[in-house]
């Protein structure tokens, strides 16, 4: 048995098959200085093609996964527009007469080695992707093949030194049972991509394994817990067989709420909706039996593209989400780019803090013109559903205020044009950093409803990246200091009689739902994966017993202790669905 990283949960048993690894010995060969152009004109091509197929790999592995997952593929994007690795790539051409390959390889080099000294783990696992980049780039230079995976259709679990994001994204979920990696860990890009995909994955294997895994080796492996089993013997297969089957049960099971309403035991009626970021994340949201839509990311629209998407563009997908949700609700939240999201043809300044710097509201406002565009797409399509209008990053009531003057701009050229809409459209904002918390009275006196961004405000209110592995542990949804915010929103909301939901990816996690019975919010947003097991979770719950449980959690003083508790109330009423007898409360 082997100890390692649970980076994607679910259990796997099949043959490895090892991908080789990917080491490129070059010879060390100088250019005639005559020539140097023509070496700059290989290195741009080379650059060129990489964009090309880097842009194809991201479309296509959209259309799997959804925009915010493929999104990985701008980090690699950028690498190749990143002035200071050109500028290596070119100073080493120019200065020591190398070919084009040879200096990339001495740059992908010489990031790697400085990534790898510095003791965090999140910029060592970028160094993967500045390699997958450089692969590809001397990929092209050099005209060699791909790395190939196996044609034949036997599934297997694929076992690598590390697999970058663009191997991944060539993989077919049909016969990947499961991924095993030397390197990485739960933050890397191969991680994130492997849990929308669905593939169980165990990362962090190196300097754990004596015997190295072979092609053909049997192995068991369980993605959650992290542990891989070489050579297992009978018993262990059995025991690893059944608990699969048990997994596979569940899901099928889970696929029989689609159609139940989310009412808890003692008939405490829920509402839960969709976070989308496309329609095609729409319909699985709608499969899943989501209740409309409870935040639309309309940036993804603006991204995959060379330009800003037209009124007419962003008004034919807000139409066409509005008319397939039928009369549920759909909560359009304007454009939130900066911070971790670009697009590539609006630059925005570098930024020492970008998650606090010029992004979302604060670009809109500034981009008055690109702001009316939207709202009037927005406007227009609320005549054909029942559409609210959210604006995210809201940390002032002058904000507010500017933002639906903007508003009323629109509705005043639409009105003059003749432009049929929904005059009396609601309109809220993101609760999402501390200071809209402490002023979250005054906000609810200018706006008609409150979504609690539970990801940003936790990670602005216990100043943690949790992306950072180094302080990722700190980050903690339950922390007391969360949870108080949180609940003086709700009351500053109920005070003036404002409707309030939870979009972030607290409202995901079944084990907060004594929280929200207790703070009383019915209205939750999260990913279509997530829909399930959340109505799974009330079908099977006491909302009294549950309320009494997050009573407690307010009078804890740790986050561990917290979380303690609400895992233990999870698991005492997380009770298997039955023949029937679980699966209750009216079709939706």
């Amino acid at each position: 048995m082997i100890q390692g990283i649970g980076a994607a949960a679910g259990v796997a048993i099949g043959k490895a098959f090892v991908l080789p690894n990917w080491e490129w010995s070059l010879p060390d060969t100088q250019v005639n200085p005559v020539d140097l152009a023509k070496e700059f004109e290989r290195l741009y091509e080379g650059i060129r093609t990489s964009k090309d197929e880097i842009e194809f790999i991201k479309r296509e592995f959209r259309e799997v996964v959804g925009p915010e997952e493929s999104s990985i593929f701008d980090a690699h994007l950028a690498i190749l527009d990143d002035p200071v690795f050109m500028s290596e790539i070119r100073g080493i051409i120019e200065r020591q007469y190398k070919a084009a390959e040879v200096a990339v390889k001495e740059a992908i080099d010489h990031f790697v080695a400085m990534f790898d000294l510095l003791d965090d783990e999140y910029m060592k696992e970028r160094a993967v992707d500045i390699k997958d980049v450089g692969n590809r780039l001397l990929k092209h230079l050099l005209g060699a093949p791909e790395v190939t995976l196996p044609s034949d259709t036997q599934p297997y679990i694929l076992v690598a030194k590390e697999l970058s994001p663009s191997q991944l994204a060539h993989l077919n979920p049909t016969y990947v049972l499961g991924i095993v990696t030397m390197m990485g860990g739960k933050t890397s890009h191969s991680s994130i991509m492997a849990r929308a995909l669905g593939i169980p994955l165990v990362a962090g294997l190196e300097n754990k394994i004596l015997t190295p895994i072979q092609t053909g080796d049997l192995l068991v492996m369980d993605g959650e817990t992290g542990v891989i089993q070489l050579y297992p013997d009978e018993l262990t297969l059995k025991e690893y067989t059944s608990r699969r089957a048990k997994q596979q049960r569940k899901k099928e099971q889970l696929e029989l709420l689609a159609t139940v309403d989310a009412v808890t035991k003692d008939g405490v009626q829920l509402r839960l909706a969709g976070n989308i970021s496309s329609v095609k994340e729409l319909d699985m949201a709608l499969k899943y039996g989501a209740q409309g839509v409870g935040l639309f990311r309309t940036e993804f629209l603006y991204m995959d593209r060379s330009s800003f998407p037209t009124e007419e563009e962003q008004f034919e997908v807000y139409k066409l989400v509005a008319e397939k949700v039928g009369n549920e609700t759909v909560v359009i939240r304007t454009l939130d780019i900066g911070g971790d999201k670009h697009l590539d043809y609006f630059q925005l300044p570098d930024e020492q803090n970008p998650f606090l710097g010029y992004r979302a509201i604060r670009i809109s406002l500034d981009r008055k013109d690109m702001f009316k565009t939207q709202m009037t797409a927005i406007l227009r399509a609320s005549h054909y559903g029942n559409i609210k209008m959210m604006f995210p990053m809201i940390s002032s009531v002058e904000e507010v205020q500017a933002a639906k003057a903007v508003l009323n701009e629109v509705k005043e050229e639409l009105d003059q044009q003749g432009v049929p809409y929904n005059r009396n459209i609601p309109v809220g904002i993101m609760i999402e950093v501390p200071a809209a918390v402490m002023i979250a009275d005054l906000l609810a006196e200018e706006v008609d409803f409150f979504s609690i961004g539970t990801n940003d405000l936790v990670q602005y209110v216990l100043a943690v990246d949790r992306m950072n592995e180094q302080i990722a542990h700190m980050y903690h949804p339950y922390h007391p200091g969360v949870l108080r915010m949180i609940r003086m929103t709700v009351e500053a909301a109920r005070r003036v009689g404002i409707d309030i939901s939870v979009c972030g990816e607290m409202a995901a996690d079944e084990r907060s739902l004594p929280l929200w019975l207790e703070m009383g919010i019915s209205d939750l947003s999260m990913s279509p994966q997530a829909l399930l097991k959340v109505k799974h979770r009330a079908l099977n719950t006491l909302a009294s017993e549950a309320r009494e449980t997050a009573k407690s959690c307010f009078r804890h003083r740790t986050s561990t202790e917290t979380e303690e508790i609400l895992t233990a109330f999870a698991g005492r009423s997380g009770i298997p669905l039955g023949a029937g007898a679980e699966v209750k409360g009216k079709s939706s």
